[in-house]
């Protein structure tokens, strides 16, 4: 399943869906997590905790050892599991899932998940990235019909707009909890945090498309011009549209509820324990 590392709005919005009475029991929920490869997107939100200290004016090295072991723990595969289970027993209708379900269990689909599985779990971002932008200026230079799939793609998995927004909460939630914590002292209030934040919206809004496109062009470079459209119409589908905003948005929450726990875990590792 395609998904970002870095909303929450969209997540309002789902569990008030008229269609949520009729949501998937929690089995078949498990068997989706896998089938879609959105367990895998979970998991690797973990990665994204490498940020964190960067947040704080800190280095994950200023911790130490311990900071494996604590990331680890608040980012637990079972307990980020348990949570996408918990919200989607409530919100996930059964046409949605089975719909979802059916496309990622075909051949192409698994061969899709298998792909985006290894890139979700790829530590070397900066690799990845400098991979893609080669991909990308080669289709360029060939005019290649690629890059605009991929572009529809970016558009129908991400069709409520959130990104940006969820990194915006992510990291307001995060310093919150910091302060709070006693990690950090924070100098502003909520508003004003805010404010300074959403100054770089459009050059973080550009940043983002720039890194979704060279992704795509990395993630999907064995794939067939062919069987990027043909993935790109599948997200376009009006039940495919609304599994992904549901999707985007339990990641999202997730992953704020996590930087909050790992804002507050951070309190037993202040940096002068082991410099």
């Amino acid at each position: 399943m395609r998904a970002l590392r870095y909303g929450l709005t969209v997540l309002t919005l789902c569990l008030t869906l008229p269609g949520a009475v009729l949501a998937a029991d929690r089995a078949k929920l498990q068997d989706f997590l896998e089938v879609t490869g959105f367990d895998v997107a979970l998991e690797s939100i973990r990665l994204s905790a490498s940020s964190a200290p960067q947040m704080l004016g800190l280095e994950a090295e200023d911790f130490g050892t311990e900071w494996t072991r604590l990331t680890t723990e608040v980012f637990a595969t079972e307990t980020m599991h348990n949570m996408a289970l918990d919200i989607l027993e409530q919100t996930l209708e059964d046409d949605m899932l089975t719909h979802a379900a059916e496309f990622y269990a075909t051949d192409l689909g698994q061969r899709l998940v298998e792909a985006e599985n290894a890139s979700h779990m790829k530590e070397d971002d900066a690799l990845k990235q400098e991979s893609g932008e080669a991909i990308v200026a080669g289709l360029e230079a060939l005019d290649s019909p690629r890059l605009d799939y991929i572009k529809r793609m970016n558009a129908a998995s991400d069709s409520a707009g959130t990104a940006v927004r969820a990194i915006q909460e992510v990291q307001v939630r995060f310093l919150l909890a910091a302060s709070g914590a006693g990690v950090i002292e924070l100098q502003m209030d909520e508003p004003d945090l805010r404010e300074l934040l959403s100054a770089d919206e459009e050059a973080l809004k550009e940043s983002i498309q720039e890194g979704a496109i060279s992704g795509g062009a990395y993630t999907y470079q064995a794939f067939s011009d062919d069987e990027v459209l043909e993935y790109a119409k599948a997200l376009e589908h009006p039940k495919m549209r609304r599994v992904y905003d549901l999707m985007n948005a339990v990641q999202y929450e997730i992953m704020a509820n996590r930087f909050e726990a790992l804002a507050s875990a951070m309190q037993r590792l202040q940096p002068s324990q082991e410099l």
